[in-house]
């Protein structure tokens, strides 16, 4: 059984106690630390990359969105507040499951069931004879999901639905139903970071999502260009081409 390094974040001590002393009656949930602000949760999380965090909103000084907002990955996330005016909110970014205080043993069940489901269908593309690698250890694939804030507003979106990535500068812009977000980062760092198996750099500028090709035509130069599902075009360059027959011809 998969054992889940788990984070319990909330400003209340005795909130934190008490539900460690429910999470130690699941087998697959080890709850490795905790924290009791925001500030004190971004670190742990960055220091010792927990699958998932049982996260308060209402906290001193940051809530629990604005420290989601200051994470380039984040786990699993279970929201546990005292206030349900929030689950809406909860739910836009993608949270496993939004619990009320105090605790209710059924709820936390339903809980604990999500995050089972949601780690096997992430594995699901995986071979079993393979070793599982942390998400820093590996590439992303198509299966995985991340975390893209810009500006105010966030987003928790499966690779998937990302059917290409624009160099914008010194940004990268993420194409993803009909949402562009701009990321600080160079598209060369989201080659490195993206399964080529899935993801696939057609020139300078571009990174494309090879499950969302329609359509591929000879272009200028022994070029290419794709056509995706949306009908947005992307020329792929000479050097690129011979790449790309060579990756998906017969």
């Amino acid at each position: 059984m998969k054992q889940f390094k788990t984070i319990i974040i909330d400003d209340e001590r005795l909130a934190r106690q008490e539900l460690r002393a429910i999470l130690n009656e699941y087998p697959e949930i080890e709850v490795i630390d905790e924290a009791q602000n925001g500030e004190e949760g971004i670190e742990k999380i960055r220091e010792q990359n927990p699958d998932l965090i049982f996260l308060d909103i209402n906290m001193p000084g940051m809530t629990g969105f604005e420290m989601l907002k200051n994470l380039s990955e984040i786990p699993h996330v279970i929201f546990v507040t005292a206030y349900d005016e929030f689950a809406l909110k909860a739910f836009e970014v993608n949270a496993l499951d939004y619990i009320l205080k105090p605790v209710d043993t059924d709820r936390l069940n339903e809980a604990i069931e999500k995050v089972r489901q949601s780690e096997e269908q992430e594995h699901d593309f995986e071979s079993e004879d393979k070793p599982k690698l942390s998400r820093s250890e590996r590439r992303l694939s198509k299966e995985d999901k991340v975390f893209i804030k810009d500006g105010e507003k966030c987003y928790f979106v499966k690779l998937e639905e990302v059917r290409m990535l624009e160099s914008d500068g010194n940004y990268v812009k993420v194409h993803f139903g009909t949402n562009r977000p701009l990321i600080l980062r160079s598209l060369n760092s989201f080659e490195e970071k993206l399964d080529q198996e899935y993801f696939f750099r057609a020139n300078r500028k571009f990174i494309i999502n090879l499950d969302w090709i329609e359509k591929v035509e000879n272009w200028f130069n022994g070029g290419l260009q794709v056509e995706l599902r949306t009908g947005e075009k992307v020329e792929i360059s000479r050097r690129q081409a011979i790449r790309f027959k060579e990756a998906l011809s017969f």
